[in-house]
């Protein structure tokens, strides 16, 4: 479906402010090492640093995150979407602080081993980049920056949007299973997925944005299945799902197998809001922001202008990566990622 032009005019106006507003940020990372508070924030106060840890003495810290993170993406690029995915889980469940690495115990089920978080993949790499952490600075770089830093370099990798983030994340000490319920499950609709997000600090626009990440990476018949059959009282099928591709669906849950979000699974690009036009949105989540006014001239705009789509995505990883972080005595930099000091 095509914009109207009026909506391409105002796209292409945010684009500009978007634009102004990145070179302005990049003037003040520049002058003042671009320090961020803990809280969300964007100004100049103790906090988290672009330099944190040029600061800490481990300057080849980025380096080593980023080649490792690239030799496995290598080997397996479906490992891109898995740990944008996995930031994101961490980061909604008692805030960016590696809960969701920490092993369960005898004495406590972890984040982990909730049925949301039972098919996360790569933590495989999180330990190689610890591993090798530690041994060129021990004890500087938390298990929450690697986290945080992986996930941006495999939205890099897989041809998405270049972009830096601060760093200077402590390690949580907490990770139980009950507290993944705060995880948005897939048969939200999107006003109550604006509602989620809005708690979060979350806009509207910066929550389509957020849903993007759906363009890398596939989904298990379990999340999709109740669109395809007693969906509710009046209708068998999903009525927001095209009915040619429900066959698809259906054909995939016969055969145990998974279905890919869109069309470049492996691709970071703005072909997921693409299939949202198309009545292919796999979730009822992601199906959801196209049947809503409030957030279908969203997806619209992304769908017309992946720009926009790369600069907005950008803007809200940064500002995911900043919820509710441990600094200082707050937290811990732990010497193995599955495990409490």
């Amino acid at each position: 479906m095509l914009c109207s032009s009026k909506m391409i005019y105002q796209s292409l106006a945010e684009m500009g402010k978007y634009k102004l507003f990145m070179v302005i940020s990049l003037m003040d990372i520049i002058v003042n090492g671009w320090r961020f508070d803990g809280g969300g924030g964007y100004g100049l106060v103790d906090g988290l640093r672009m330099d944190y840890y040029y600061l800490m003495n481990c300057p080849f810290a980025e380096g080593i995150v980023k080649n490792t993170v690239n030799r496995h993406l290598q080997a397996d690029p479906t490992l891109a979407a898995a740990l944008v995915r996995m930031h994101f889980h961490d980061c909604f469940v008692e805030g960016c602080d590696a809960s969701v690495l920490i092993d369960s115990t005898k004495g406590n089920t972890a984040e982990k081993d909730s049925p949301a978080n039972l098919s996360l993949r790569g933590y495989e790499i999180i330990d190689d980049v610890k591993e090798e952490l530690e041994k060129q600075c021990p004890g500087v770089v938390s298990c929450a920056d690697i986290l945080a830093m992986a996930a941006r370099d495999a939205v890099f990798f897989a041809g998405g949007p270049v972009y830096d983030i601060p760093k200077g994340r402590k390690d949580g000490t907490r990770s139980k299973i009950e507290d993944t319920i705060n995880l948005p499950p897939p048969t939200l609709n999107s006003s109550e997925l604006i509602k989620l997000f809005g708690r979060h600090g979350f806009t509207a626009q910066e929550m389509v944005a957020l849903s993007g990440a759906h363009t890398l990476g596939v989904a298990r018949c379990s999340s999709f299945k109740n669109r395809l059959s007693n969906f509710d009282s009046t209708h068998d099928v999903d009525p927001s799902l095209d009915a040619q591709f429900a066959k698809i669906l259906t054909k995939r849950c016969s055969e145990k197998s998974e279905q890919p979000f869109d069309r470049t699974k492996d691709t970071f690009d703005n072909d997921y809001y693409n299939a949202l036009q198309r009545k292919s949105g796999v979730l009822f989540s992601d199906q959801t922001l196209y049947n809503n006014p409030r957030t279908r001239g969203i997806v619209d705009a992304y769908a017309f202008n992946q720009a926009m789509f790369f600069l907005d995505f950008q803007q809200a990883m940064i500002k995911m990566g900043l919820l509710d972080v441990k600094e200082g005595s707050k937290g811990e930099v732990r010497s193995n990622c599955r495990i409490i000091n």
